[in-house]
């Protein structure tokens, strides 16, 4: 699959996450989260940013950012540069702190149920990584903008209005906050600890939502940015369709890995990529580990004659 897919917009929503290299701690102590969130709220300022959520882990962070200017990457530059001179400073080392580009979820913003699940997602972390007790409330843990939303103590930087209206609570009074919590405690117990947001690809949002970016870019006068949304779709609907056909199969990723070359299953899911998505000949060679585009182009035109 291509790297992710960096689309601005004014107005755009995004899920960020970003690791420590190597899945290292990028958060030593509080003094560390503290400058952090220091930091973030002045690159909100500087970015005219609205953070809707957050949460600190300790080899990694997530944010839910509104950019209404269109400069996400020029955000996070500056944020994870500031705060890496700053960590190696006063930690003494130096080199990288993040492990590579950070990971940013485009949200529907048409829809309330996406920006729901990515705010409760975020809030719901700790509880999945075991940090907060299963007696205790998810409140308890405090680096996380989640104990901000239900004593209405927010700082300036963090907009809570829009994500308790997402829940149908149109104030911030204390009532609608105990209510907020009731909810996101209610999501914390089923198995899988509430949402899961994707983990392959770049956006997370209806099926008209690729549609309605597309539209917007074009109108804003980004081809290129069309252009790369364009082949991307291509390829996430060919890695959809071969998801499709390892569940069909009863396969795992390093089976099919494993198998021949002209494996009968393998050249059925080549037919089916081809003729189901835009992805071509070198791709599904590589994705199917089926050697050379020439060689899946002739093991195709051997099934058509047959």
């Amino acid at each position: 699959m291509p790297r992710p897919l960096r689309i601005e917009y004014e107005g755009a929503f995004y899920h960020v996450l970003s690791r420590g290299d190597r899945r290292e701690d990028i958060f030593c102590d509080h003094r560390d989260r503290a400058r952090f969130l220091e930091l973030l709220g002045r690159c909100s300022a500087r970015m005219g940013w609205e953070v809707h959520a957050y949460c600190l882990m300790s080899n990694h962070f997530h944010l839910v950012v509104e950019t209404p200017r269109a400069n996400l990457s020029a955000g996070m530059k500056w944020l994870l540069g500031t705060y890496t001179m700053g960590f190696n400073r006063r930690h003494r080392l130096g080199g990288h702190l993040f492990g590579g580009r950070y990971k940013a979820l485009l949200l529907d913003e048409g829809d309330p149920s996406y920006l729901r699940d990515a705010g409760d997602y975020v809030h719901l972390n700790p509880a999945r990584a075991g940090l907060v007790g299963p007696e205790d409330p998810l409140e308890h843990y405090p680096w996380s903008s989640y104990p901000a939303y239900l004593t209405g103590k927010a700082p300036s930087w963090l907009r809570c209005d829009r994500l308790l209206g997402e829940h149908g609570l149109q104030t911030q009074a204390r009532r609608e906050r105990r209510e907020f919590a009731a909810r996101t405690e209610q999501r914390r117990w089923p198995e899988d600890h509430g949402p899961e947001l994707p983990q392959r690809g770049w956006f997370y949002g209806a099926e008209d939502f690729l549609t309605r970016v597309l539209d917007r870019l074009e109108k804003e006068a980004k081809p290129r940015q069309r252009g790369l949304i364009e082949k991307t779709t291509d390829l996430e609907i060919a890695e959809r369709i071969v998801q499709a056909g390892l569940s069909e199969f009863k396969l795992e990723e390093k089976e099919l890995l494993a198998m021949r070359k002209g494996d009968e299953r393998k050249v059925l899911l080549a037919r089916r990529v081809r003729a189901g998505s835009g992805a071509d000949l070198k791709w599904t060679a590589q994705r199917l580990a089926m050697g050379s585009w020439s060689n899946v182009s002739n093991l195709l035109a051997k099934k058509c004659k047959k």
